[in-house]
């Protein structure tokens, strides 16, 4: 049942309302009003919730680990039991920001946001190199920018720390022609300093960054087209084995006829 395409689709209706519900109540002109409905729709989606945990468990059952051996259903699961805790007392900021986790669950519901999210952590190893590279790159830039700015501009690279701050800050591309052209009234060739760092770090480093990412992306792709493959040649060996049985059967029967349709033949003679 939890499999099937109507479930799933009222899932992840039940995950989006549940978004709309939570965005309401940042507006208390509306929510107080509706505070009821808002409270009733939010024990909905909950008991929905719960119950959705309780089919596929049981499902699972007796092998649990078919459920809690895959991490988005433990990840279902863990956002579900939190969601039970009392949204009064002590425990009420924590249970407000656990039913925040609940629209997380449409990436559980959603197989190509649920791709993206795995490609993003299986990349993580592969972006280690990367992360080391753009690290190095701005020590070097942030150690370079104290020694030629910091008399000039303290308030950008006063110190190793601001100078990376302020590299973080031409990095993001916001208003870091300010920084340069402060840095020009005492170099007038520091543009070439700001340029090279925004061609190295902000486009080759961070197309690495890209290229990593969209390998993996592709990897996942094919390593899930292999597994639907697999699933679906297995479901074809099931269908022709079921199908042999099927005609045995009929074979049978059909030779059991035969033979008591002999046998009558024989007793008239």
């Amino acid at each position: 049942m939890t499999e099937w395409r109507w479930f799933e689709r009222c899932i992840i209706a039940l995950i989006i309302l549940n978004a709309i519900v939570l965005g309401i109540e940042t507006y208390p002109a509306i929510a107080l009003p509706y505070e009821s409905v808002l409270l009733s729709i939010n024990r909905v989606v909950l008991i929905v919730f719960v119950i959705e945990a309780i089919l596929k468990i049981t499902a699972a059952t007796p092998v649990f680990s078919r459920y809690f051996g895959d991490g988005w259903n433990l990840f279902d699961f863990s956002i579900v039991v939190f969601s039970l805790i009392p949204q009064t007392g002590e425990f009420a900021l924590i249970a407000r920001t656990i039913r925040l986790l609940r629209i997380l669950r449409l990436i559980t519901a959603v197989p190509e946001l649920r791709l993206i999210v795995s490609t993003l952590i299986k990349s993580l190893p592969g972006l280690g190199n990367v992360i080391l590279l753009i690290s190095i790159v701005f020590y070097i830039y942030a150690i370079a920018g104290y020694h030629m700015f910091h008399a000039h501009d303290p308030f950008h690279w006063g110190s190793l720390g601001t100078s990376l701050i302020t590299l973080f800050r031409v990095l993001t591309l916001e208003d870091w022609t300010d920084v340069m052209y402060s840095a020009m009234e005492l170099h007038s060739l520091a543009w070439i300093f700001f340029i090279s760092f925004v061609v190295i770090a902000a486009f080759i480093v961070i197309n690495l960054f890209i290229a990593v990412v969209i390998h993996n992306l592709h990897k996942a792709q094919h390593e899930t087209e292999l597994v639907q493959d697999e699933n679906l040649d297995a479901e074809i060996l099931h269908t022709l084995s079921e199908s042999k049985k099927s005609l045995e059967r009929i074979e049978r029967a059909f030779a059991e006829r035969q033979q008591q349709d002999n046998q009558i033949k024989d007793s008239k003679v």
